[in-house]
């Protein structure tokens, strides 16, 4: 029996593959496969679709990938945990449903790198609205979308903290803005979320969920892809696991890669595709000689500033497990403390004047928590996420043999640079002056970490070192560009060299946004698909944007 042919072979059902699962299985005359390695997102797990559960699925073997980084010369040879989504979904189905686009100023440094002129915020834009539909009722529609699968609730920010804080950022001298994703990113305001009526709206939810029953499309869950297959220097299919031992093979007019920064550079890796010498090395026979796979790793490193409360005002007592059958019957009515990711305001702000927009991101949260649900405040507390967000720090993605279920070496450089170390004083110092002002004073009850004894830069270097944790942000491993140092072509997200295969989810791009990625990815894909479709790309938005280097003037 001849193999089956599909025309479309979706390699990752997370963000990015799901999106495209939608966009390519729309013409009936297509016909889709989507092999995603990890398991369905039953809609009965808890875990998954309850957003206030998103500390459990993290660090459990059933819903993460649990990556670690190589020890890190500049954080004391500390490996790092890297949390990647086990599931149909991908990481948005255990992320922190903070849907953030990016500044705008990051596309414009995008069409700034050769053959990515059409990647400039003008002509991304349309493509971030043709996904979303902005439920807030002061959404700018110039720049916000309103029909599209991927609903988007602003947070209620109900709590006293969180006013206190909106108010402690004017006091210290920042702005607060009607929309981080419209006209104005830098300032401070409730944030949009991938959560409605309650439930995590994962990339499953919104894009393949809706389409299931289209009969030219086809899901397949564990099933880990061990390589592409080629004949000469063209992509035909892709051979895949189900069954551990058990391999199958599956033909296609064209693969398109959409696992991540992690997972695409290393099945391009398996496959023969990246830098020849190290690839041969250990024993992959190589198909073309790509030397940027795996290279220009970013990532944005974060810490929290935490301060206890001196108010019975936080969300900490819904920590006790005594609560969760209460919380949890609440939630089945869509209602009470579970059905928020509590991540509901924060802002964008420049740490001096040479930066031309944001180069740090905040996170307030009226708790002092960890992702592990500990607790290290004891008590009522709240605490900023913060971190900068365009380092310069580059690192690598390496597999370390040919065998696909081997994780591969993964070297981040955190702290590696000057202006990194520059810019981690500078947040940390921004942070520490936004907390401690007036409006905050009725519940400052101190600060928890770092605590008093960490003052000096020397000190909050070595704090960040020892506690610092990744956002979650892996990306640019397989960038686009024309250099030889590219991986994809910006124009149709080819890989150089071959033919027959794609990449397109957070690899592609060539610098990390000044945000959360998934936005921006959810936007690579829906870009993509016109791409792929060799369809008509919608028409540049004329929409102008803030500029402070303007406004200044």
């Amino acid at each position: 029996m001849a193999p089956v042919q599909y025309d479309f072979v979706i390699v990752g059902g997370g963000s990015a593959g799901c999106a495209l699962a939608n966009r390519l299985s729309a013409d009936p005359g297509n016909r889709v496969l989507v092999l995603e390695a990890g398991r369905p997102d039953y809609p009965w797990d808890v875990f998954i679709h309850m957003p206030a559960a998103l500390t459990f699925p993290i660090g459990s073997r059933f819903y993460d990938w649990g990556y670690e980084s190589e020890p890190e010369p500049h954080m004391g040879g500390r490996r790092i945990y890297h949390a990647r989504g086990k599931v149909l979904g991908g990481s948005s189905s255990i992320n922190g449903m903070i849907f953030q686009r990016g500044n705008p100023m990051d596309y414009e440094r995008w069409a700034k790198v050769p053959g990515m002129e059409h990647w400039d915020y003008a002509h991304c834009l349309p493509y971030f609205q043709r996904m979303e539909n902005c439920l807030a009722a002061d959404a700018d529609d110039e720049f916000r979308g309103h029909d599209g699968p991927l609903v988007l609730e602003r947070g209620p920010a109900s709590s006293p903290l969180f006013p206190a804080f909106l108010k402690a950022v004017q006091e210290a001298g920042h702005p607060l803005t009607g929309d981080v994703n419209g006209y104005r990113q830098e300032g401070f305001a409730a944030f949009d979320r991938n959560v409605h009526r309650g439930r995590r709206l994962s990339a499953a939810r919104a894009y393949l969920d809706p389409v299931r029953g289209r009969p030219n499309l086809t899901v397949r869950t564990r099933a880990l892809v061990t390589r592409v297959l080629f004949e000469g220097k063209r992509a035909v299919g892709v051979e895949y696991e189900r069954r551990k031992g058990t391999r199958e093979q599956v033909r296609a007019r064209e693969v398109v890669l959409c696992g991540g920064a992690i997972n695409s550079p290393q099945l391009l890796q398996l496959s023969g595709v990246g830098d020849a010498r190290g690839l041969s090395a250990l024993g992959v026979d190589v198909v073309h000689d790509l030397p940027g796979v795996g290279e220009n790793l970013q990532d944005h490193l974060e810490v929290y500033v935490q301060y206890a409360c001196t108010q019975p005002v936080s969300m900490q007592p819904y920590l006790a497990k005594w609560r969760y059958p209460f919380i949890g019957l609440q939630w089945l009515f869509r209602k009470g403390p579970a059905a928020t990711n509590h991540f509901e305001a924060g802002g964008f702000a420049r740490s001096n004047e040479d930066v031309e927009y944001p180069n740090l991101m905040f996170h307030f949260l009226p708790i002092a928590v960890r992702y592990d649900g500990s607790a290290p405040a004891g008590g009522h507390g709240y605490q900023v996420h913060v971190g900068p967000m365009y380092s310069d720090a580059r690192g690598t993605v390496k597999i370390r043999s040919r065998d696909p279920r081997e994780k591969p070496a993964l070297r981040f450089n955190y702290l590696s640079t000057e202006q990194d170390r520059r810019e981690w004083v500078e947040a940390v110092r921004v942070a520490r002056d936004i907390l401690g002002r007036p409006a905050l004073a009725p519940f400052n009850g101190g600060e928890v970490s770092p605590g008093p004894g960490v003052e000096t830069d020397e000190e909050i270097l070595a704090w960040v070192a020892k506690e610092g944790e990744t956002a979650l942000h892996p990306s640019c491993t397989c960038r686009m560009g024309t250099d030889e140092m590219a991986v994809v072509d910006p124009a149709s997200l080819r890989v150089h060299g071959v033919e027959g295969l794609r990449v397109v989810d957070a690899s592609v791009m060539p610098y990390v946004t000044n945000g959360n990625i998934y936005a921006p990815v959810m936007m690579i894909a829906e870009k993509a698909a016109d791409l792929i479709l060799g369809r008509e790309p919608l028409p540049p938005s004329k929409a102008q944007y803030y500029r402070h280097r303007d406004a200044a003037n």
